[in-house]
């Protein structure tokens, strides 16, 4: 049965796991400050706003250059056995725009815009990324203090039962391999707790990597079910259309379409305007200043440069015939991300019933074989071994209940719907658009447009 509404419920494990609802920090707040405050998000975010610059770049070959030489010297001159000297300076200033580029600037910059959007999704797949891993370290630190509680509780059971042991001992109830098995399941028990202690650790600084602070009375309950598709043809359907990954290699697809028309526009003329300016101070004996003013139409027309603009332009048709092939490779690898992931999803959901039957059939099991050792029906092994049975199946519990939640969020990543907005996430949207307005028709300016 399909859970609108998902919890560990470990307080119905151990009643000593819980977490206050005051002061909670729910898992929309950890994912909330991942989104915000993660140093890889940020870094895609910054590479993102360098690409948004090759917009401006390509439309430079609308742009006219602008260009300006000075020149100063000493000219020493010999007639008749008359030596002269003067001095001479120049200035000059050249202006030269183009007309025509055989269409490369408009397909370079059709090509640029192409490669931001490919570039935007793929700061949408590292959102995805991110949030999925905040998520699976949230509910890491949720499943390890869980079962760190259920090691201490295992212990102390056993503590117990090695007393209880050594009491039937001494009074001639028991044997010495009573006391010996009690207290080898309890040395067992207590590895078993350091370990779950280091993995908590490990849990622990993971998630502070992750979200950015340290990972402090979290509760279990997220209301991921709800977001889930209900089937797999519908996650299919949705991945085709919302997976960024499969929208970032179309974009890729257009960017190399685009690279193959400018590849093109090598061959075709090109025409350009230039003037100039120049000032002149004493260019010769006789002249003591002069200025001057040319301007000029030039056309360009190759003919023949050596074969490189034939060899770029085939290079450039088979980068886009591979760019084509990938996005059939990534339509494929989503696809079978999309299958497995629900059919983790599907088993992870099917596992939590038997395994809360199974901790409840094991309670009773071990019930049962107390009550019959207290009539000596039961050995001491056959208590330990019933105890151990039941912390395994309540591990298991554990387990799948953190796995139903991990891949109900992997499920979301699949399908392309573990964003911002379908997360309903109490953030500030970071707008991939904001810096490209700013620099795509700037002309000039050193700073960023966020003052750098």
């Amino acid at each position: 049965m399909k859970s609108k509404a998902f919890s560990f419920g470990i307080a119905a494990l151990l009643t000593t796991v819980a977490f206050s609802p005051v002061q909670a920090e729910s898992i929309q707040e950890a994912l909330g400050l991942a989104y915000s405050n993660n140093p890889s998000l940020n870094a895609a975010r910054a590479q993102l706003r360098g690409v948004d610059e090759n917009v401006p770049q390509a439309l430079s070959g609308w742009r006219p250059t602008v260009s300006a030489t000075a020149s100063i010297g000493s000219v020493r001159s010999r007639t008749d056995n008359f030596d002269s000297y003067r001095n001479n300076s120049s200035l000059s200033l050249t202006l030269t725009q183009a007309l025509f580029r055989g269409f490369r600037t408009v397909n370079s910059t059709k090509q640029a815009e192409a490669v931001v959007l490919a570039q935007r999704e793929s700061l949408s797949a590292t959102e995805q990324d991110v949030l999925l891993a905040a998520a699976q370290a949230y509910v890491d630190v949720i499943r390890d203090t869980a079962l760190v509680s259920l090691s201490r509780s295992d212990t102390n059971f056993l503590v117990e039962q090695v007393r209880a042991a050594r009491d039937r001992f001494d009074v001639g109830e028991g044997t010495r391999t009573d006391v010996s098995q009690a207290d080898a399941r309890r040395s067992e028990a207590q590895a078993s707790l350091n370990a779950s202690l280091a993995n908590l650790n490990a849990s622990r600084a993971i998630y502070r990597q992750i979200v950015g602070i340290e990972a402090n009375n979290l509760t279990a309950s997220t209301s991921v079910g709800i977001l889930v598709p209900e089937t797999l043809d519908a996650a299919i359907a949705a991945s085709d259309k919302l997976q960024p990954l499969i929208r970032q290699a179309q974009h890729m697809v257009d960017a190399g379409i685009y690279a193959v028309k400018t590849a093109e526009g090598a061959l075709l003329p090109t025409v350009s305007v230039e003037g100039s300016l120049t000032q002149n101070w004493q260019p010769s004996a006789n002249v003591d200043r002069s200025t001057s003013a040319a301007i000029y139409g030039r056309v360009s027309i190759p003919i023949y440069q050596g074969g490189a603009e034939y060899s770029a332009v085939r290079q450039v048709k088979q980068e886009l015939g591979q760019t084509r092939l990938q996005l059939d490779v990534t339509r494929d690898r989503v696809r079978a991300n999309v299958i497995s992931a629900w059919g983790n999803y599907q088993a992870a959901e099917a596992s939590i019933s038997a395994a809360q039957a199974a901790v409840e059939a094991q309670q009773l099991a071990l019930d049962g074989v107390l009550e019959e050792q207290r009539v000596g029906q039961r050995t001491t092994l056959d208590v330990l071994d019933a105890q151990r049975e039941l912390v395994n199946q309540r591990v298991n519990l554990v387990t799948a209940q953190r796995n139903r939640i991990v891949s109900g969020y992997q499920l979301l990543a699949a399908v392309g719907k573990l964003d911002v907005d379908n997360l309903n996430l109490n953030v500030r949207r970071y707008d991939p658009k904001a810096n490209y307005a700013k620099v795509r028709d700037k002309w000039f300016g050193l700073r960023t447009p966020d003052g750098r």
